[in-house]
Protein backbone atom coordinates (compact mmCIF):
# COMPACT_ATOMS: atom_id res chain seq x y z
CA UNK A 1 0.00 0.00 0.00
CA UNK A 2 1.23 3.34 -1.06
CA UNK A 3 2.50 5.15 1.88
CA UNK A 4 0.01 8.52 2.92
CA UNK A 5 0.90 11.73 3.76
CA UNK A 6 -1.33 12.27 7.26
CA UNK A 7 -2.79 15.59 6.89
CA UNK A 8 -6.57 17.36 7.00
CA UNK A 9 -8.39 19.25 4.41
CA UNK A 10 -8.08 23.10 4.39
CA UNK A 11 -9.81 25.12 6.61
CA UNK A 12 -10.76 22.06 9.16
CA UNK A 13 -8.34 21.46 12.78
CA UNK A 14 -7.82 18.43 14.85
CA UNK A 15 -8.46 19.21 18.42
CA UNK A 16 -6.26 17.52 20.88
CA UNK A 17 -7.16 16.30 24.40
CA UNK A 18 -6.37 19.33 26.17
CA UNK A 19 -7.46 21.74 23.61
CA UNK A 20 -10.86 19.58 23.66
CA UNK A 21 -11.52 20.15 28.11
CA UNK A 22 -10.90 23.83 27.44
CA UNK A 23 -13.38 23.99 24.50
CA UNK A 24 -15.67 21.62 26.84
CA UNK A 25 -15.16 24.02 29.54
CA UNK A 26 -16.70 26.98 27.51
CA UNK A 27 -19.64 24.82 26.04
CA UNK A 28 -20.41 23.34 29.38
CA UNK A 29 -20.26 27.06 31.22
CA UNK A 30 -22.21 28.94 28.79
CA UNK A 31 -24.73 25.26 28.59
CA UNK A 32 -25.17 25.68 32.31
CA UNK A 33 -26.12 29.31 31.82
CA UNK A 34 -28.72 28.60 29.05
CA UNK A 35 -30.70 26.05 31.38
CA UNK A 36 -30.75 28.19 34.06
CA UNK A 37 -32.57 30.74 31.76
CA UNK A 38 -34.74 27.74 31.01
CA UNK A 39 -33.35 26.87 27.15
CA UNK A 40 -33.74 23.39 26.01
CA UNK A 41 -30.88 21.57 23.76
CA UNK A 42 -31.83 20.36 20.37
CA UNK A 43 -29.69 19.03 17.88
CA UNK A 44 -30.37 18.90 13.66
CA UNK A 45 -29.01 16.90 11.32
CA UNK A 46 -25.24 17.72 10.01
CA UNK A 47 -26.84 17.92 6.57
CA UNK A 48 -29.79 19.60 5.24
CA UNK A 49 -31.75 19.57 2.01
CA UNK A 50 -30.37 21.91 -0.53
CA UNK A 51 -33.50 23.45 -0.88
CA UNK A 52 -34.02 23.82 2.75
CA UNK A 53 -30.46 26.36 3.11
CA UNK A 54 -30.35 27.72 -0.62
CA UNK A 55 -31.77 31.52 -0.86
CA UNK A 56 -31.28 32.03 2.95
CA UNK A 57 -28.01 33.81 2.84
CA UNK A 58 -27.69 35.57 -0.07
CA UNK A 59 -25.84 35.11 -3.11
CA UNK A 60 -22.90 35.57 -2.07
CA UNK A 61 -23.88 33.00 1.36
CA UNK A 62 -25.31 30.45 -1.49
CA UNK A 63 -22.16 30.11 -3.22
CA UNK A 64 -20.23 29.17 0.38
CA UNK A 65 -22.58 25.93 1.10
CA UNK A 66 -21.24 23.15 0.82
CA UNK A 67 -23.12 20.49 -1.49
CA UNK A 68 -23.37 16.89 -1.03
CA UNK A 69 -22.38 14.28 -4.21
CA UNK A 70 -24.22 11.35 -4.51
CA UNK A 71 -21.83 8.65 -3.65
CA UNK A 72 -20.09 7.09 -6.39
CA UNK A 73 -22.50 8.29 -8.97
CA UNK A 74 -20.98 10.65 -11.70
CA UNK A 75 -21.82 11.78 -15.08
CA UNK A 76 -19.75 10.10 -18.11
CA UNK A 77 -20.55 11.12 -21.72
CA UNK A 78 -24.09 12.03 -20.56
CA UNK A 79 -24.47 9.15 -18.62
CA UNK A 80 -23.77 7.74 -15.15
CA UNK A 81 -21.42 5.74 -14.05
CA UNK A 82 -21.88 4.23 -10.45
CA UNK A 83 -18.76 2.13 -10.81
CA UNK A 84 -16.72 1.38 -6.98
CA UNK A 85 -13.76 3.01 -8.66
CA UNK A 86 -12.35 5.45 -11.27
CA UNK A 87 -8.92 6.52 -11.69
CA UNK A 88 -9.89 9.48 -13.83
CA UNK A 89 -12.22 10.70 -11.43
CA UNK A 90 -11.21 14.19 -10.80
CA UNK A 91 -12.22 14.91 -14.84
CA UNK A 92 -15.64 13.61 -13.65
CA UNK A 93 -19.02 15.66 -12.94
CA UNK A 94 -20.36 14.59 -9.98
CA UNK A 95 -23.98 14.43 -9.41
CA UNK A 96 -25.47 16.68 -6.96
CA UNK A 97 -27.46 14.71 -3.96
CA UNK A 98 -30.18 17.44 -3.17
CA UNK A 99 -28.40 17.59 0.21
CA UNK A 100 -25.98 20.20 2.29
CA UNK A 101 -23.69 20.34 5.12
CA UNK A 102 -25.40 23.15 6.84
CA UNK A 103 -24.35 26.25 6.71
CA UNK A 104 -25.66 27.80 10.47
CA UNK A 105 -28.37 26.64 13.07
CA UNK A 106 -30.57 29.04 12.37
CA UNK A 107 -32.39 28.03 9.15
CA UNK A 108 -31.86 24.55 10.59
CA UNK A 109 -33.47 25.57 13.73
CA UNK A 110 -36.38 27.56 11.59
CA UNK A 111 -37.14 24.05 9.79
CA UNK A 112 -37.22 22.40 13.29
CA UNK A 113 -39.78 24.33 14.27
CA UNK A 114 -41.86 24.24 11.76
CA UNK A 115 -42.01 20.73 11.21
CA UNK A 116 -42.66 19.77 15.38
CA UNK A 117 -44.50 23.04 15.42
CA UNK A 118 -47.42 20.52 17.32
CA UNK A 119 -44.76 19.01 19.77
CA UNK A 120 -43.62 22.43 20.73
CA UNK A 121 -44.57 24.00 23.81
CA UNK A 122 -44.13 28.29 22.99
CA UNK A 123 -42.95 30.70 23.40
CA UNK A 124 -40.17 27.75 22.80
CA UNK A 125 -36.71 28.56 24.18
CA UNK A 126 -33.75 25.99 22.31
CA UNK A 127 -29.83 26.04 22.61
CA UNK A 128 -27.84 24.24 19.78
CA UNK A 129 -23.75 24.25 20.16
CA UNK A 130 -22.79 22.17 17.01
CA UNK A 131 -20.40 22.31 14.37
CA UNK A 132 -21.18 24.25 10.67
CA UNK A 133 -19.58 24.67 7.69
CA UNK A 134 -18.73 27.19 4.76
CA UNK A 135 -17.04 26.40 1.87
CA UNK A 136 -14.65 30.03 2.98
CA UNK A 137 -11.29 31.22 2.14
CA UNK A 138 -9.48 29.72 4.83
CA UNK A 139 -7.23 32.27 7.04
CA UNK A 140 -6.37 33.07 10.40
CA UNK A 141 -8.84 32.98 12.26
CA UNK A 142 -11.92 31.67 9.94
CA UNK A 143 -12.22 28.08 9.03
CA UNK A 144 -14.05 26.07 6.52
CA UNK A 145 -15.65 24.02 9.85
CA UNK A 146 -16.58 25.38 12.99
CA UNK A 147 -18.52 25.59 16.26
CA UNK A 148 -22.01 27.83 16.76
CA UNK A 149 -23.15 28.12 19.84
CA UNK A 150 -26.73 29.95 19.30
CA UNK A 151 -29.88 30.08 21.70
CA UNK A 152 -33.04 31.38 20.54
CA UNK A 153 -36.63 31.86 21.97
CA UNK A 154 -39.54 31.88 19.42
CA UNK A 155 -43.38 33.06 19.65
CA UNK A 156 -43.11 35.31 21.92
CA UNK A 157 -42.61 39.08 21.35
CA UNK A 158 -41.94 40.35 25.16
CA UNK A 159 -38.80 42.60 25.44
CA UNK A 160 -37.95 40.30 28.79
CA UNK A 161 -36.65 37.97 26.37
CA UNK A 162 -33.80 40.69 24.87
CA UNK A 163 -33.02 41.79 28.66
CA UNK A 164 -32.07 38.14 29.91
CA UNK A 165 -29.94 37.49 26.69
CA UNK A 166 -28.11 40.60 28.34
CA UNK A 167 -27.99 38.81 31.20
CA UNK A 168 -27.28 35.79 29.99
CA UNK A 169 -23.92 37.30 28.32
CA UNK A 170 -23.21 38.90 31.47
CA UNK A 171 -23.32 35.61 33.72
CA UNK A 172 -21.54 33.22 31.23
CA UNK A 173 -18.90 35.31 30.34
CA UNK A 174 -18.43 36.38 34.12
CA UNK A 175 -17.86 32.66 34.64
CA UNK A 176 -15.21 32.44 32.33
CA UNK A 177 -13.45 34.94 34.07
CA UNK A 178 -13.88 37.86 31.52
CA UNK A 179 -13.47 41.37 33.94
CA UNK A 180 -13.72 44.17 31.30
CA UNK A 181 -16.89 43.42 28.34
CA UNK A 182 -19.13 45.51 26.60
CA UNK A 183 -22.54 44.34 25.51
CA UNK A 184 -23.56 47.15 23.02
CA UNK A 185 -27.26 47.27 21.57
CA UNK A 186 -29.01 48.90 19.51
CA UNK A 187 -32.46 48.43 17.65
CA UNK A 188 -32.95 48.52 13.42
CA UNK A 189 -36.13 50.69 14.20
CA UNK A 190 -33.61 53.53 15.49
CA UNK A 191 -31.55 52.84 12.20
CA UNK A 192 -34.55 53.04 10.03
CA UNK A 193 -35.65 56.41 11.66
CA UNK A 194 -31.83 57.68 11.23
CA UNK A 195 -32.67 57.21 7.53
CA UNK A 196 -36.15 58.48 7.51
CA UNK A 197 -34.31 61.91 8.66
CA UNK A 198 -32.58 62.30 5.60
CA UNK A 199 -35.65 60.95 3.45
CA UNK A 200 -33.13 57.94 2.64
CA UNK A 201 -35.12 55.32 3.79
CA UNK A 202 -35.13 53.14 0.48
CA UNK A 203 -31.22 53.50 1.19
CA UNK A 204 -30.83 52.66 4.67
CA UNK A 205 -28.60 49.62 4.00
CA UNK A 206 -26.04 51.34 2.17
CA UNK A 207 -26.28 53.99 5.10
CA UNK A 208 -25.97 51.63 8.20
CA UNK A 209 -23.08 49.78 6.07
CA UNK A 210 -21.26 52.81 6.37
CA UNK A 211 -21.78 53.79 10.26
CA UNK A 212 -21.01 50.03 10.86
CA UNK A 213 -17.30 50.77 10.41
CA UNK A 214 -17.43 54.06 12.37
CA UNK A 215 -15.03 52.55 15.14
CA UNK A 216 -12.57 50.74 12.18
CA UNK A 217 -12.05 53.96 9.82
CA UNK A 218 -13.58 56.96 11.97
CA UNK A 219 -15.57 59.88 11.03
CA UNK A 220 -13.73 60.94 8.21
CA UNK A 221 -13.89 57.55 6.20
CA UNK A 222 -17.23 56.87 7.03
CA UNK A 223 -18.45 60.37 5.66
CA UNK A 224 -16.13 59.27 2.79
CA UNK A 225 -18.09 56.26 2.19
CA UNK A 226 -21.30 58.01 2.41
CA UNK A 227 -20.63 60.52 -0.63
CA UNK A 228 -19.27 57.80 -2.94
CA UNK A 229 -22.70 55.69 -1.82
CA UNK A 230 -24.64 59.11 -3.23
CA UNK A 231 -25.22 60.78 -0.16
CA UNK A 232 -24.49 64.22 -0.04
CA UNK A 233 -22.46 66.46 2.22
CA UNK A 234 -26.00 67.94 3.52
CA UNK A 235 -27.26 64.86 4.66
CA UNK A 236 -24.00 63.58 6.26
CA UNK A 237 -24.33 67.00 8.14
CA UNK A 238 -27.99 66.06 9.37
CA UNK A 239 -27.00 62.78 10.52
CA UNK A 240 -24.17 63.33 12.25
CA UNK A 241 -24.82 64.90 15.76
CA UNK A 242 -27.03 61.36 15.89
CA UNK A 243 -24.06 58.96 14.70
CA UNK A 244 -21.55 61.02 17.13
CA UNK A 245 -23.58 60.75 20.16
CA UNK A 246 -22.51 60.47 23.44
CA UNK A 247 -23.33 60.41 27.35
CA UNK A 248 -24.86 57.93 29.19
CA UNK A 249 -27.58 55.82 28.04
CA UNK A 250 -30.29 57.93 29.40
CA UNK A 251 -28.31 60.87 27.60
CA UNK A 252 -28.82 59.01 24.33
CA UNK A 253 -32.02 58.30 24.18
CA UNK A 254 -33.07 61.26 24.91
CA UNK A 255 -31.04 63.15 22.29
CA UNK A 256 -32.76 60.24 20.09
CA UNK A 257 -36.28 61.19 20.60
CA UNK A 258 -35.81 64.71 20.29
CA UNK A 259 -33.41 64.14 16.70
CA UNK A 260 -36.30 61.59 15.62
CA UNK A 261 -39.34 62.91 16.74
CA UNK A 262 -40.93 62.73 13.21
CA UNK A 263 -40.24 59.07 13.07
CA UNK A 264 -42.76 56.55 14.17
CA UNK A 265 -40.26 53.62 13.53
CA UNK A 266 -37.35 55.63 15.31
CA UNK A 267 -39.42 56.15 18.25
CA UNK A 268 -40.68 53.27 18.36
CA UNK A 269 -36.94 51.81 18.78
CA UNK A 270 -36.47 54.44 21.66
CA UNK A 271 -39.00 52.82 23.25
CA UNK A 272 -38.28 49.15 22.92
CA UNK A 273 -34.68 49.74 24.47
CA UNK A 274 -35.45 51.70 27.55
CA UNK A 275 -37.90 49.05 27.87
CA UNK A 276 -35.02 46.46 28.39
CA UNK A 277 -32.89 49.06 30.19
CA UNK A 278 -36.12 49.40 32.89
CA UNK A 279 -35.76 45.61 32.86
CA UNK A 280 -32.47 45.17 33.41
CA UNK A 281 -32.71 48.15 36.39
CA UNK A 282 -34.35 45.43 38.42
CA UNK A 283 -31.20 42.73 37.80
CA UNK A 284 -28.51 45.23 37.77
CA UNK A 285 -25.34 43.20 36.19
CA UNK A 286 -22.07 41.34 37.15
CA UNK A 287 -19.54 42.78 35.55
CA UNK A 288 -20.60 43.56 31.71
CA UNK A 289 -20.81 47.14 30.92
CA UNK A 290 -23.84 48.08 28.80
CA UNK A 291 -23.59 50.62 25.69
CA UNK A 292 -26.70 51.85 23.95
CA UNK A 293 -24.66 52.21 20.16
CA UNK A 294 -26.13 53.85 17.34
CA UNK A 295 -24.20 52.85 14.84
CA UNK A 296 -24.14 48.80 15.64
CA UNK A 297 -25.59 47.69 12.76
CA UNK A 298 -24.90 43.79 12.49
CA UNK A 299 -27.17 41.68 10.14
CA UNK A 300 -29.21 44.76 9.15
CA UNK A 301 -31.13 42.65 6.39
CA UNK A 302 -32.12 39.96 8.85
CA UNK A 303 -32.75 41.71 12.12
CA UNK A 304 -36.36 43.53 12.48
CA UNK A 305 -35.43 44.86 16.42
CA UNK A 306 -32.81 44.74 18.53
CA UNK A 307 -29.24 44.31 17.69
CA UNK A 308 -26.70 43.01 20.04
CA UNK A 309 -22.90 42.68 20.32
CA UNK A 310 -20.47 41.34 22.75
CA UNK A 311 -16.61 42.79 22.57
CA UNK A 312 -13.74 42.42 25.20
CA UNK A 313 -11.94 44.97 26.46
CA UNK A 314 -9.23 42.99 27.73
CA UNK A 315 -7.34 41.68 24.21
CA UNK A 316 -7.28 42.96 20.62
CA UNK A 317 -10.10 41.14 19.49
CA UNK A 318 -13.69 41.21 17.22
CA UNK A 319 -16.55 40.59 18.75
CA UNK A 320 -17.49 37.50 20.45
CA UNK A 321 -21.24 37.28 20.75
CA UNK A 322 -24.20 39.04 18.97
CA UNK A 323 -27.54 38.41 17.66
CA UNK A 324 -31.00 39.95 17.78
CA UNK A 325 -34.83 40.50 17.06
CA UNK A 326 -36.26 38.85 13.82
CA UNK A 327 -39.69 39.05 12.89
CA UNK A 328 -40.96 35.57 10.76
CA UNK A 329 -37.95 33.57 11.03
CA UNK A 330 -40.44 30.70 9.82
CA UNK A 331 -42.32 32.31 7.00
CA UNK A 332 -39.99 30.73 4.98
CA UNK A 333 -41.08 27.94 5.76
CA UNK A 334 -44.80 28.72 5.51
CA UNK A 335 -45.78 29.13 9.41
CA UNK A 336 -46.38 33.45 9.37
CA UNK A 337 -45.89 35.62 11.86
CA UNK A 338 -43.54 33.76 14.59
CA UNK A 339 -41.31 36.47 16.02
CA UNK A 340 -37.86 35.16 17.54
CA UNK A 341 -34.60 36.82 19.19
CA UNK A 342 -31.84 34.94 19.60
CA UNK A 343 -27.67 35.47 20.11
CA UNK A 344 -24.71 33.48 19.83
CA UNK A 345 -21.58 33.26 21.19
CA UNK A 346 -18.44 33.11 19.32
CA UNK A 347 -16.66 30.62 21.41
CA UNK A 348 -13.42 30.03 18.98
CA UNK A 349 -12.59 33.64 19.61
CA UNK A 350 -13.30 33.33 23.34
CA UNK A 351 -11.17 30.25 23.72
CA UNK A 352 -8.84 32.86 22.20
CA UNK A 353 -8.71 35.43 24.52
CA UNK A 354 -9.18 33.32 27.61
CA UNK A 355 -6.06 32.05 26.39
CA UNK A 356 -4.37 35.12 26.26
CA UNK A 357 -5.51 36.41 29.55
CA UNK A 358 -4.49 32.98 31.16
CA UNK A 359 -7.97 32.68 32.57
CA UNK A 360 -8.41 28.86 31.80
CA UNK A 361 -8.89 27.18 35.67
CA UNK A 362 -5.95 24.58 35.98
CA UNK A 363 -8.49 22.15 35.93
CA UNK A 364 -8.93 22.78 32.33
CA UNK A 365 -5.72 20.89 31.28
CA UNK A 366 -6.77 18.10 33.77
CA UNK A 367 -8.69 15.10 32.70
CA UNK A 368 -7.59 12.79 35.22
CA UNK A 369 -7.47 13.64 38.94
CA UNK A 370 -5.45 10.72 40.50
CA UNK A 371 -3.44 7.96 38.90
CA UNK A 372 -2.70 4.76 40.98
CA UNK A 373 0.93 3.72 40.26
CA UNK A 374 2.17 -0.14 40.91
CA UNK A 375 5.85 -2.03 41.10
CA UNK A 376 4.18 -5.31 39.97
CA UNK A 377 1.35 -7.68 39.33
CA UNK A 378 0.80 -7.50 42.97
CA UNK A 379 0.21 -4.06 42.99
CA UNK A 380 -1.59 -3.94 40.24
CA UNK A 381 -4.70 -6.02 41.64
CA UNK A 382 -3.72 -4.00 45.25
CA UNK A 383 -4.84 -1.32 43.10
CA UNK A 384 -7.99 -2.04 41.50
CA UNK A 385 -10.33 -2.21 44.05
CA UNK A 386 -9.36 1.26 45.05
CA UNK A 387 -9.66 2.60 41.55
CA UNK A 388 -13.35 1.46 41.45
CA UNK A 389 -13.93 2.72 44.81
CA UNK A 390 -12.70 5.98 43.21
CA UNK A 391 -14.88 5.87 40.62
CA UNK A 392 -17.80 5.09 42.33
CA UNK A 393 -17.53 8.58 43.83
CA UNK A 394 -17.14 10.12 40.60
CA UNK A 395 -13.21 10.80 40.80
CA UNK A 396 -11.29 10.89 37.23
CA UNK A 397 -8.89 7.92 38.09
CA UNK A 398 -7.04 5.55 36.47
CA UNK A 399 -4.54 2.38 37.35
CA UNK A 400 -1.32 2.41 35.18
CA UNK A 401 -0.77 -1.03 33.76
CA UNK A 402 2.02 -3.08 35.98
CA UNK A 403 5.23 -3.73 34.16
CA UNK A 404 6.71 -0.31 33.90
CA UNK A 405 9.08 1.75 36.05
CA UNK A 406 7.73 4.14 38.84
CA UNK A 407 9.51 7.05 37.18
CA UNK A 408 7.75 6.42 33.79
CA UNK A 409 4.41 6.01 35.49
CA UNK A 410 5.09 9.68 37.52
CA UNK A 411 6.30 11.14 34.18
CA UNK A 412 3.17 9.99 32.81
CA UNK A 413 0.89 11.91 35.71
CA UNK A 414 3.28 14.66 35.29
CA UNK A 415 2.76 14.72 31.29
CA UNK A 416 -1.21 14.85 31.73
CA UNK A 417 -1.31 17.23 34.29
CA UNK A 418 -2.52 14.56 36.81
CA UNK A 419 -2.46 16.27 40.66
CA UNK A 420 -2.16 13.27 42.55
CA UNK A 421 -0.55 9.51 42.34
CA UNK A 422 -0.93 6.87 44.55
CA UNK A 423 1.73 4.29 44.82
CA UNK A 424 1.61 0.77 45.69
CA UNK A 425 4.26 -1.75 46.18
CA UNK A 426 4.75 -4.25 49.06
CA UNK A 427 6.10 -2.60 52.07
CA UNK A 428 2.13 -0.63 51.20
CA UNK A 429 0.40 -3.82 50.83
CA UNK A 430 1.55 -5.19 54.18
CA UNK A 431 1.17 -2.21 55.99
CA UNK A 432 -2.07 -1.18 54.40
CA UNK A 433 -0.62 2.52 53.73
CA UNK A 434 -0.20 3.58 50.60
CA UNK A 435 2.11 6.32 48.78
CA UNK A 436 -0.19 9.36 48.56
CA UNK A 437 2.01 12.07 46.70
CA UNK A 438 0.58 15.76 45.53
CA UNK A 439 2.17 16.01 42.03
CA UNK A 440 2.58 19.82 42.41
CA UNK A 441 3.62 20.24 45.78
CA UNK A 442 6.00 17.10 45.89
CA UNK A 443 4.47 16.29 49.34
CA UNK A 444 3.67 13.24 50.56
CA UNK A 445 1.99 10.37 52.70
CA UNK A 446 1.21 7.14 54.36
CA UNK A 447 -3.22 7.20 53.97
CA UNK A 448 -5.09 4.22 53.60
CA UNK A 449 -7.77 3.85 51.15
CA UNK A 450 -10.84 4.84 53.03
CA UNK A 451 -8.32 7.92 53.39
CA UNK A 452 -7.22 8.24 50.18
CA UNK A 453 -11.01 7.89 48.64
CA UNK A 454 -12.24 10.91 51.22
CA UNK A 455 -9.25 13.08 49.85
CA UNK A 456 -10.66 12.59 46.74
CA UNK A 457 -13.81 13.46 47.23
CA UNK A 458 -13.41 16.47 48.88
Amino acid sequence: MASIKPSVPKGTRDFSPVEMVKRNYIFDTIKSVFRKYGYQQIETPTMEKLETLTGKYGEEGDKLIFKILNTGDFVTDGKIDSSNFNPDYKKLTPLISGKALRYDLTVPFARYVVQHQNEITFPFKRFQVQPVWRADRPQRGRYREFYQCDADVVGSDSLLNEAEFVLIYDEALSKLGLKDFTIKINNRKILSGIAELINRGDNIIDLTVAIDKLDKIGLDGVTKELLERGFTEADIEKIKPVILLQGTNAEKLQSLREALAESAAGLKGCDEIETVFTYLQSCPLQTATLELDITLARGLNYYTGAIFEVKTNEAAMGSIGGGGRYDDLTGMFGLKGLTGVGISFGADRIYDVLEELNLFPTTANQTTKVLICNFDKEGETYGLPLLQQLRRQNVNAELYPAGAKIKKQLDYANNKNIPYTVVIGGDEIASGLLTFKDMSSGVQEKLTVDEIVERMVR
